[in-house]
């Protein structure tokens, strides 16, 4: 059985006629004929009730074309979706991205990729990283914009673009008068962090050389949960923080009483890269989202180059 003995099966049913299904499967009646005859015999049951005059289905014939219908409406739908795949820019690229990253990377990238992509539709989660990455895992997104490196065989990177980190400090913090802040200059500071789960919460740590968060005195208790929080309590006059420069677009950049300039040392930048899977087969619309990214990334952040991963 196959396809095409289906396809002969319904042509009969809906024309009542060997000759009319055979023209319509642009077939010979005897090659129609003889293959659905080949197919009862297959099955062991009669389909059709044969007289010169007129064509009849047995009632068993009808449970079986009602199942052809079935599988024949099926297989259309697979060749539609092959079809739609053959433009890999087209259909939903399910996107996710870090709480600390799509606030202020999604309002850069998303008219100019509908102007320049309109049929690619993109759904966006926004998540944490090891989450993104066990639903990278488990194919329940496509690819994950992170800012700490994928460490499995599994998973493949596109780099997009070092992103360095600024110091947010109230305007009335000693640092407002200074031209450059090094980063031994942090020593000494409150450094309010992000609540357990955050990278960027690691990734200040490193960058002050902090090797655990403070367990003791009054900074202990105080988590923001979100980078929009933590500037809330900059502002209030609690400490300082370290903000990833693409934050710097953020609806607190003013009249929050809060002051941020880039750190006048190096190697303190995230690098934010789009990870996927090695297997995704659509690599194509993930390269077109990443040029869509870099041209229109801000001058604050250095674009990488994606083809030198």
């Amino acid at each position: 059985m196959n396809l095409r003995d289906l396809k002969y099966i319904i042509a009969v049913a809906e024309t009542r006629h060997f000759g009319k299904a055979a023209e319509h499967c642009f077939v010979s009646q005897p090659t129609l004929s003889g293959q659905i005859r080949k197919l009862e015999e297959e099955l062991g049951v009669t389909i059709f009730e044969r007289s010169n005059r007129s064509v009849a289905i047995t009632p068993v014939g009808e449970e079986i074309l009602h199942h052809a219908r079935q599988i024949m409406e099926q297989a259309e739908a697979i060749q539609q979706v092959s079809k739609r795949h053959q433009d890999p820019l087209a259909g939903p690229l399910r996107i996710g991205a870090i709480p600390t990253l799509s606030p202020y990377l999604m309002p850069l990238l998303l008219t100019p990729l509908k102007k320049r992509h309109p049929q690619m539709q993109l759904v966006l989660s926004e998540e944490m990283t090891w989450t993104l990455l066990q639903r990278l895992q488990r194919h329940e997104i496509d690819a994950a914009l992170l800012a700490t490196p994928a460490d499995s065989p599994d998973l493949d990177t596109l780099p997009l673009f070092d992103e360095p980190f600024w110091v947010a400090y109230p305007r009335n913090h000693p640092f407002y008068t200074r031209e450059k802040i090094a980063q031994s200059d942090l020593d000494s500071e409150n450094l309010l962090l992000l609540s357990e789960g955050h990278c960027l919460a690691d990734q200040a740590m490193a960058v002050c050389h902090l090797q655990r968060r403070q367990s003791e005195g009054e900074m202990a208790d105080l988590r923001a949960a979100s980078l929009e929080t933590l500037i809330q309590l900059v502002g209030a006059g609690y400490g300082i923080t370290l903000i990833p420069a693409l934050a710097m677009r953020g609806s607190w950049a003013s009249g929050s009483g809060v002051v941020a300039q880039p750190l006048a040392s190096a190697d303190t930048s995230r690098q934010v890269a789009l990870v996927y899977r090695h297997s995704f087969p659509r690599q194509a619309a993930l390269q077109a989202l990443a040029a869509v990214i870099l041209d229109n990334l801000p001058n604050t952040v250095t674009p990488l180059d994606p083809s030198q991963a």
